[in-house]
């Protein structure tokens, strides 16, 4: 469905936001590995949602969240669910594209600003780009600011990305999708396929960046190519390293680890080849090679965060990974040679589909699930 831009007017989601406490499941669960798996609590935070995308805390720990479609949503401290109006008239949402991405500003508590990513048109024109809002007192209404990136390509609204996410240093990444285009992915003047760092008030491509020096503003934004549909970008504290999650065709989901480069996906010949592998090494020998690979089938990998603190036990410094199509999430832990394997598997087949997974204040780790209709919620898993 695409919003008309002919007129702006503030968006509000179409049914009123809930939060539900349910009554505590305790999970207690041993790790495929043999590691001691905390038991855990879960309990719906937010319900009556459609395909809640991304969330984002506040310093204060008030929660965001975008819904695909086109609404924004505010979780307070004090746990109230309400609707937060924002100027989404421009919005274009098809298939995987709507309004997507959403993180708070590293120095919220002075600017207040918030950045998403969303489908973009004009009626003639389509993109995907990344918004920047001020958020005002009382977290009910986002005011909108001139956009910070835009020609992020989009096609029929597949293969759209779009995370966004900051390191230590405040510089933002965005993860995006090649626009199911065979050329995009190794396009150096292209945003498809790509993981940007860019700088958050201008929007242009960082130092330290490999191609910071060229004369192309897209090609200063990037750190990696070769990417299919990056679906999670999540930052490692102990050493702050970047982790990304995208989607396979009918084989290889994969987690890589952000590091400068390419990582081989390169759909050609023809409009869109998706038999070639997700990992070309004969076509690039230097590609970087997965961390993780689902191999066959997909899983359809989604939003990942790393786990912090002794409440986790045995998970404990592991990366959490929502699947889609898998209905699951997967724990998965860091070797030596800087490899993951899965150590366990939890909620298959409970929830549904699995799109976002955020550790939020406390320590505790929240899940949005991609169920359509009406029916998605937000989880909240404490380890007790």
């Amino acid at each position: 469905m695409t919003a008309s831009p002919a007129r702006r007017r503030r968006s509000r989601p179409a049914r009123l936001l809930t939060s539900v406490v349910a009554l505590p499941v305790a999970i207690a669960l041993l790790g495929l590995s043999g590691c001691t798996s905390p038991s855990l609590s879960v309990r719906v935070v937010a319900s009556r949602l459609d395909i809640p995308w991304d969330l984002s805390f506040a310093p204060n720990g008030t929660m965001l969240f975008t819904q695909r479609g086109g609404a924004v949503g505010v979780r307070h401290p004090d746990g109230s669910v309400a609707p937060v109006a924002a100027d989404l008239s421009d919005l274009f949402a098809s298939g995987e594209t709507g309004l997507m991405g959403i993180v708070f500003d590293p120095a919220f508590d002075s600017n207040r600003r918030v950045y998403t990513c969303q489908g973009w048109t004009n009626g003639a024109a389509r993109d995907i780009r990344v918004v920047p809002w001020t958020l005002r007192v009382g977290a009910r209404v986002l005011d909108r600011l001139p956009p910070l990136v835009t020609g992020m390509p989009i096609t029929s609204g597949r293969h759209g990305g779009c995370r966004l996410r900051f390191d230590s240093q405040g510089r933002l990444w965005i993860g995006t999708g090649d626009a199911a285009t065979g050329t995009n992915p190794q396009n150096l003047a292209n945003l498809g396929g790509k993981i940007l760092r860019v700088d958050r008030f201008t929007g242009q491509g960082v130092s330290g960046n490999p191609f910071f020096s060229s004369s192309n503003a897209n090609t200063r934004r990037l750190i990696s190519w070769g990417h299919r549909n990056v679906q999670g970008v999540a930052f490692r504290p102990q050493d702050g390293s970047m982790w990304t999650v995208e989607h396979g065709p009918d084989r290889d989901d994969e987690v890589n680890e952000g590091i400068v480069g390419n990582f081989g996906w390169d759909p050609v010949p023809g409009t869109y080849n998706e038999s070639v592998p997700m990992t070309d090494f004969r076509k690039f020998p230097d590609a970087k090679g997965a961390r993780w690979s689902s191999g066959v089938p997909t899983v359809a990998t989604s939003g990942a965060t790393w786990l912090t603190g002794s409440q986790w036990e045995g998970w404990d410094g592991t990366l959490a990974v929502a699947a889609l199509k898998d209905s699951s999430l997967r724990i998965m832990r860091l070797d030596g040679n800087r490899n993951l394997s899965v150590v366990a598997t939890v909620f298959k087949g409970t929830y549904g589909r699995l799109r976002t997974a955020q550790l939020g204040p406390g320590g505790k780790l929240y899940l949005t699930t991609s169920n359509g209709g009406g029916t998605d919620v937000i989880l909240e898993v404490t380890p007790t």
